[in-house]
């Protein structure tokens, strides 16, 4: 997307299955994703939103669920999200000191909609996540304002920049330059053509670990790297959506195989890195207003789950790679920086296929 290189363009075909139209979590119709990008010296930072539908999310729910791989993150909204198996509003992500911000705007935007918050109905559950980019940004600064997360929002489009850009400006993956990635998978089953998607803000990883397809890549480079410095103090947000029709407790076991996807590109999930994954369907809208007549939600058997696996774990992979390989070198917070993967691959004339 945006012309953009991504790990396919570098010869890297991940898994079986194959990917929808962009390749990205946007292939899921009206799922759309809006950036702000804050980069000016010491402060490398910004907002990502994923809008799941373009109607009022509020007034049509979504099934929804989320899981945690490793705790060591700070995400709000999770635990109603996981108790009623639904999703209210956009999907916010930020950095770590940032979420109360992101958590205020988004409030604010749901309120301008919806009069009947917090008069005639309850509140709402605004859902953010987080990933610590203290290393190339001023996290104590905190830069997000409530106006970026707004025009994060209106930015929202199916495509969209991968790399140093919103939430991602200032991540780190693998020790390198990481980010903001996408990938999607499609399927067939007997009922019909179905898709996952994946957006991941990458921050975690060590270089020794990196695997590419099952070659050891990040030990090539750490070899030409040896004063880089490997420490992993990270996190990664995985946003999972689907078209598929399931249960909140089948797309619960869904999200849960992003794991897979995740260790087949080197990860152990290390003691410091929040490992958070949350998803949504967009196949079933549940009203907020209470109908006369019992919902009907359409749900796909359990035989079919095995196939939604494999795709789930795929994008997850390939959405870590395009956070990688698209992420652009950045000087940050106190000449702090970290190399880029694409200017390695340039620098040391490395082939990934």
């Amino acid at each position: 997307m945006h012309h953009q290189k991504r790990i396919r363009d570098y010869g890297v075909k991940i898994g079986r299955l194959e990917p929808g139209h962009y390749n990205a979590i946007t292939d899921i119709a009206g799922v759309t994703v809006g950036h702000v990008t804050l980069s000016d010296e010491d402060m490398q930072t910004g907002v990502t939103a994923i809008l799941p539908h373009p109607g009022n999310t509020f007034k049509e729910k979504l099934i929804a669920s989320s899981h945690v791989i490793n705790g060591f993150g700070k995400t709000m909204g999770a635990i109603q999200m996981q108790e009623l198996g639904v999703l209210e509003t956009p999907i916010i992500l930020t950095n770590t000191l940032s979420i109360g911000t992101a958590a205020d705007a988004l409030i604010q935007y749901m309120l301008e909609d919806n009069p009947e918050i917090g008069r005639s109905t309850g509140t709402v559950n605004p859902i953010i996540g987080e990933c610590n980019d203290m290393l190339l940004n001023d996290v104590r600064a905190q830069f997000v304002k409530k106006e970026h997360v707004h025009e994060a929002i209106h930015n929202a489009s199916p495509e969209f920049e991968e790399g140093s850009v919103g939430a991602g400006t200032g991540m780190l993956c693998y020790s390198l330059k990481g980010g903001i990635g996408s990938a999607s998978r499609r399927f067939q089953l007997d009922h019909g053509e179905y898709t996952i998607g994946v957006l991941v803000l990458s921050n975690f990883g060590i270089l020794s670990d990196l695997m590419i397809n099952g070659r050891m890549i990040g030990q090539e480079l750490k070899a030409l790297l040896q004063s880089l410095e490997e420490k992993d103090k990270g996190s990664i947000m995985v946003i999972v959506a689907t078209d598929l029709p399931v249960s909140e407790r089948q797309l619960n076991r869904i999200i849960k195989r992003s794991v897979a996807g995740l260790s087949r590109t080197g990860s152990i999930i290390t003691h410091g890195s929040g490992e958070i994954v949350i998803g949504f369907s967009t196949a079933t809208k549940i009203p907020h207003d209470k109908p006369s007549t019992c919902l009907t939600i359409p749900a796909i058997h359990e035989e079919d789950m095995d196939t939604a696996f494999r795709a789930v774990g795929e994008a997850v992979e390939e959405a870590v790679l395009n956070s990688l390989v698209t992420a652009t070198h950045i000087v940050g917070r106190g000449g702090n920086e970290r190399p880029a993967f694409k200017d390695l691959l340039k620098e040391f004339n490395i082939a990934l296929s």
